[in-house]
């Protein structure tokens, strides 16, 4: 199944650089533009599903999956202020204001080594930062090299994420 997936983003790729390599006859300023923001963009989105899916299994085969709350959950009420779950079963003349702050405190997630290293272990992934690298270094050449056209550019960002996000769709499946 991985060696079909593979081929599908080979296809993408093949196909959009033949219409990239079409874009020389335009001028060699746009074909540069094009292909620099083209190949930046693609293996940043390509690298990045690569290494979530990887981090992903790694976590399956570990069994180092928990609870997790949905994305807009956490985007909504990000310090569970709205759950269901009561603060306290006592009365409302009973509770004191100082339990309630302090059981409050105790649901508030701090930083932990735990999750600092989950975090730097998605981060610093070969398969990210190659890419980035790139990005980075290609915007550099083009602007010291005079050749370097935003408008240009920037929509050309778009057409290697596009290409990535169709590519990696397969990787992901």
């Amino acid at each position: 199944m991985m060696r079909i997936t593979v081929k599908q983003s080979i296809k993408i790729f093949f196909i959009v650089e033949i219409f990239v390599l079409l874009s020389k006859f335009i001028s060699f300023e746009f074909f540069i533009n094009l292909q620099v923001a083209f190949l930046s963009s693609f293996f940043v989105i390509l690298g990045s599903a690569y290494a979530h899916r990887k981090m992903v299994i790694s976590d399956v085969e570990n069994e180092n999956i928990g609870y997790q709350r949905d994305f807009l959950d956490e985007v909504e009420d990000p310090h569970e202020l709205y759950d269901d779950e009561p603060i306290n079963e006592a009365p409302a003349e009973e509770l004191s204001l100082k339990e309630i702050v302090q059981e409050e405190k105790k649901k508030i997630k701090t930083f932990s080594a735990k999750s600092i290293k989950k975090g730097a272990k998605a981060g610093s992934s070969v398969f990210r930062l190659i890419p980035y690298v790139f990005l980075v270094l290609g915007f550099i050449a083009l602007k010291n090299n005079d050749l370097l056209d935003i408008a240009i550019y920037l929509p050309s960002l778009l057409v290697g994420i596009i290409a990535g996000s169709s590519s990696s769709k397969s990787v992901l499946s």
